[in-house]
Protein backbone atom coordinates (compact mmCIF):
# COMPACT_ATOMS: atom_id res chain seq x y z
CA UNK A 1 0.00 0.00 0.00
CA UNK A 2 2.86 2.51 0.91
CA UNK A 3 4.67 1.67 -2.21
CA UNK A 4 1.46 2.41 -4.18
CA UNK A 5 0.89 5.89 -2.93
CA UNK A 6 4.66 6.45 -3.18
CA UNK A 7 4.02 5.83 -6.99
CA UNK A 8 0.97 7.49 -7.05
CA UNK A 9 2.88 10.73 -5.37
CA UNK A 10 5.55 10.67 -7.42
CA UNK A 11 3.39 10.70 -10.77
CA UNK A 12 1.61 14.14 -9.07
CA UNK A 13 4.95 15.51 -8.61
CA UNK A 14 5.86 14.52 -12.55
CA UNK A 15 2.21 15.76 -13.71
CA UNK A 16 1.97 19.07 -11.88
CA UNK A 17 4.38 20.55 -13.31
CA UNK A 18 2.98 19.84 -17.14
CA UNK A 19 -0.28 20.98 -15.88
CA UNK A 20 1.40 24.38 -14.50
CA UNK A 21 2.98 24.74 -17.94
CA UNK A 22 0.31 24.32 -20.26
CA UNK A 23 -1.99 26.44 -18.20
CA UNK A 24 0.68 29.23 -18.65
CA UNK A 25 1.66 28.38 -22.89
CA UNK A 26 -2.34 28.52 -23.44
CA UNK A 27 -2.93 31.97 -21.45
CA UNK A 28 0.25 33.29 -23.32
CA UNK A 29 -1.24 31.88 -26.36
CA UNK A 30 -4.70 33.26 -26.04
CA UNK A 31 -4.63 36.50 -24.04
CA UNK A 32 -0.68 37.93 -25.89
CA UNK A 33 -0.27 35.82 -29.09
CA UNK A 34 -3.75 35.55 -30.09
CA UNK A 35 -4.58 39.58 -29.97
CA UNK A 36 -1.38 40.83 -31.51
CA UNK A 37 -1.19 38.81 -34.38
CA UNK A 38 2.58 37.71 -33.88
CA UNK A 39 3.11 34.52 -35.94
CA UNK A 40 5.12 31.52 -34.92
CA UNK A 41 7.96 29.19 -35.93
CA UNK A 42 8.07 25.96 -35.96
CA UNK A 43 4.71 23.40 -36.51
CA UNK A 44 2.47 26.44 -36.22
CA UNK A 45 4.65 28.72 -38.52
CA UNK A 46 4.68 25.88 -41.04
CA UNK A 47 1.41 24.87 -41.13
CA UNK A 48 0.66 29.07 -42.17
CA UNK A 49 3.36 28.71 -44.45
CA UNK A 50 1.71 25.41 -45.98
CA UNK A 51 -1.73 27.08 -46.25
CA UNK A 52 0.08 29.97 -48.13
CA UNK A 53 1.93 27.98 -50.64
CA UNK A 54 -0.07 24.92 -51.32
CA UNK A 55 -3.50 25.42 -49.58
CA UNK A 56 -3.59 22.86 -47.27
CA UNK A 57 -5.88 23.86 -44.34
CA UNK A 58 -4.12 24.03 -40.73
CA UNK A 59 -6.31 21.51 -39.52
CA UNK A 60 -4.93 18.64 -41.58
CA UNK A 61 -1.01 19.81 -41.61
CA UNK A 62 -0.64 20.36 -37.89
CA UNK A 63 -2.35 17.12 -36.60
CA UNK A 64 0.05 15.14 -39.39
CA UNK A 65 3.30 17.17 -38.58
CA UNK A 66 2.65 16.68 -34.84
CA UNK A 67 1.92 13.13 -35.10
CA UNK A 68 4.65 12.70 -37.12
CA UNK A 69 6.62 14.04 -34.40
CA UNK A 70 5.35 12.50 -31.63
CA UNK A 71 6.11 9.27 -33.31
CA UNK A 72 10.27 10.13 -34.13
CA UNK A 73 9.79 11.38 -30.23
CA UNK A 74 8.67 8.09 -29.08
CA UNK A 75 11.09 6.37 -31.18
CA UNK A 76 14.14 8.08 -29.81
CA UNK A 77 12.74 9.25 -26.37
CA UNK A 78 10.72 6.31 -25.67
CA UNK A 79 7.17 5.41 -23.58
CA UNK A 80 7.53 7.75 -21.02
CA UNK A 81 7.83 10.51 -23.24
CA UNK A 82 4.88 9.81 -25.11
CA UNK A 83 2.73 9.02 -21.85
CA UNK A 84 3.81 12.49 -20.12
CA UNK A 85 3.02 14.23 -23.73
CA UNK A 86 -0.56 12.90 -23.90
CA UNK A 87 -1.05 14.47 -20.67
CA UNK A 88 0.69 17.75 -21.68
CA UNK A 89 -1.67 17.93 -24.96
CA UNK A 90 -4.76 17.24 -23.45
CA UNK A 91 -4.02 19.67 -20.35
CA UNK A 92 -2.94 22.19 -23.37
CA UNK A 93 -6.57 21.83 -24.93
CA UNK A 94 -8.51 21.54 -21.52
CA UNK A 95 -6.75 25.10 -20.40
CA UNK A 96 -6.75 26.63 -23.09
CA UNK A 97 -10.65 25.69 -23.98
CA UNK A 98 -11.14 27.43 -20.36
CA UNK A 99 -9.40 30.55 -21.47
CA UNK A 100 -11.61 30.98 -24.55
CA UNK A 101 -14.88 30.64 -22.40
CA UNK A 102 -14.10 34.42 -21.07
CA UNK A 103 -12.85 37.43 -22.76
CA UNK A 104 -8.74 38.29 -23.06
CA UNK A 105 -7.52 39.13 -19.20
CA UNK A 106 -4.86 41.01 -20.38
CA UNK A 107 -5.50 44.34 -22.49
CA UNK A 108 -4.09 43.92 -26.12
CA UNK A 109 -1.02 44.82 -27.33
CA UNK A 110 -1.57 44.75 -30.98
CA UNK A 111 -0.63 48.52 -31.00
CA UNK A 112 2.87 47.58 -28.89
CA UNK A 113 4.35 44.56 -31.15
CA UNK A 114 7.52 45.02 -28.98
CA UNK A 115 6.08 44.42 -26.06
CA UNK A 116 3.84 41.73 -26.97
CA UNK A 117 6.85 39.78 -28.18
CA UNK A 118 8.90 40.26 -25.34
CA UNK A 119 5.73 38.99 -22.65
CA UNK A 120 4.54 36.58 -25.41
CA UNK A 121 7.95 34.68 -25.58
CA UNK A 122 8.34 35.07 -21.83
CA UNK A 123 5.13 33.39 -20.89
CA UNK A 124 5.50 30.42 -23.59
CA UNK A 125 9.25 29.81 -22.78
CA UNK A 126 7.71 29.70 -19.18
CA UNK A 127 5.40 26.94 -20.47
CA UNK A 128 7.43 25.02 -22.22
CA UNK A 129 10.32 25.31 -20.46
CA UNK A 130 8.49 22.91 -17.65
CA UNK A 131 6.85 20.75 -19.76
CA UNK A 132 10.24 19.85 -21.55
CA UNK A 133 11.70 20.02 -18.11
CA UNK A 134 9.61 17.00 -17.16
CA UNK A 135 10.20 15.21 -20.81
CA UNK A 136 7.46 15.54 -22.23
CA UNK A 137 5.62 17.90 -25.29
CA UNK A 138 2.79 20.12 -25.75
CA UNK A 139 3.12 20.25 -29.10
CA UNK A 140 5.30 18.91 -32.22
CA UNK A 141 7.58 21.70 -32.21
CA UNK A 142 8.49 20.31 -28.19
CA UNK A 143 9.01 16.71 -29.72
CA UNK A 144 10.92 17.71 -32.39
CA UNK A 145 13.45 19.83 -30.03
CA UNK A 146 13.80 17.20 -27.57
CA UNK A 147 15.03 15.12 -30.45
CA UNK A 148 17.01 17.30 -31.72
CA UNK A 149 18.67 17.66 -28.52
CA UNK A 150 18.96 13.98 -27.59
CA UNK A 151 20.83 13.20 -31.23
CA UNK A 152 23.14 16.80 -31.13
CA UNK A 153 23.58 16.90 -27.58
CA UNK A 154 23.12 20.36 -28.18
CA UNK A 155 21.33 22.94 -25.74
CA UNK A 156 17.39 22.81 -26.11
CA UNK A 157 17.01 26.61 -26.84
CA UNK A 158 19.07 25.90 -29.65
CA UNK A 159 17.74 23.16 -30.92
CA UNK A 160 14.21 25.52 -30.43
CA UNK A 161 15.99 28.37 -31.56
CA UNK A 162 17.12 26.57 -34.90
CA UNK A 163 14.03 25.36 -36.02
CA UNK A 164 12.07 28.35 -35.57
CA UNK A 165 14.41 30.50 -37.36
CA UNK A 166 14.47 27.65 -40.83
CA UNK A 167 10.62 28.69 -40.56
CA UNK A 168 10.35 32.14 -39.92
CA UNK A 169 12.94 32.54 -42.63
CA UNK A 170 10.74 30.46 -45.29
CA UNK A 171 8.06 32.51 -43.87
CA UNK A 172 9.49 35.46 -45.73
CA UNK A 173 8.16 34.50 -48.76
CA UNK A 174 4.82 35.52 -47.90
CA UNK A 175 5.05 37.76 -44.76
CA UNK A 176 6.44 41.28 -44.40
CA UNK A 177 9.54 41.68 -43.01
CA UNK A 178 8.87 43.99 -40.33
CA UNK A 179 6.36 41.67 -38.97
CA UNK A 180 8.66 38.63 -39.01
CA UNK A 181 11.15 40.64 -36.83
CA UNK A 182 8.92 41.13 -34.16
CA UNK A 183 8.20 37.11 -34.57
CA UNK A 184 12.07 36.59 -34.26
CA UNK A 185 12.18 38.51 -30.98
CA UNK A 186 9.42 36.28 -29.47
CA UNK A 187 11.17 32.89 -30.65
CA UNK A 188 14.58 34.30 -29.56
CA UNK A 189 13.02 35.41 -25.76
CA UNK A 190 11.20 31.98 -25.45
CA UNK A 191 14.22 29.76 -26.76
CA UNK A 192 16.14 31.20 -24.23
CA UNK A 193 13.67 31.50 -21.25
CA UNK A 194 12.93 27.55 -22.40
CA UNK A 195 16.90 27.24 -21.94
CA UNK A 196 16.91 28.43 -18.66
CA UNK A 197 14.14 26.65 -17.45
CA UNK A 198 15.22 23.66 -18.40
CA UNK A 199 18.61 23.59 -17.47
CA UNK A 200 16.79 24.90 -14.19
CA UNK A 201 15.82 21.10 -13.41
CA UNK A 202 18.38 19.26 -14.45
CA UNK A 203 21.10 17.11 -12.35
CA UNK A 204 24.22 19.18 -11.87
CA UNK A 205 27.78 17.63 -12.24
CA UNK A 206 28.62 17.17 -8.50
CA UNK A 207 25.14 15.32 -8.55
CA UNK A 208 25.85 12.93 -11.18
CA UNK A 209 29.04 12.04 -9.72
CA UNK A 210 27.77 11.23 -6.51
CA UNK A 211 24.95 8.72 -7.74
Amino acid sequence: MNTRGAVLRREAAKVAPILLGTAILSFGLYNIHGQSSITEGGVLGMTLLLRQWFGISPSISSFVMDMTCYVIGFRFLGRQFAKYSLVASCGFALFYRLYEQFPPLLPSLDGAPLLAALLGGLFVGLGVGLVVRAGAAAGGDDALALVLQHLSRQPISRCYLFTDLVVLGLSLTYIPAGRIFYSLITVTVSSFVIGVVHKAGAPSKADQQAV
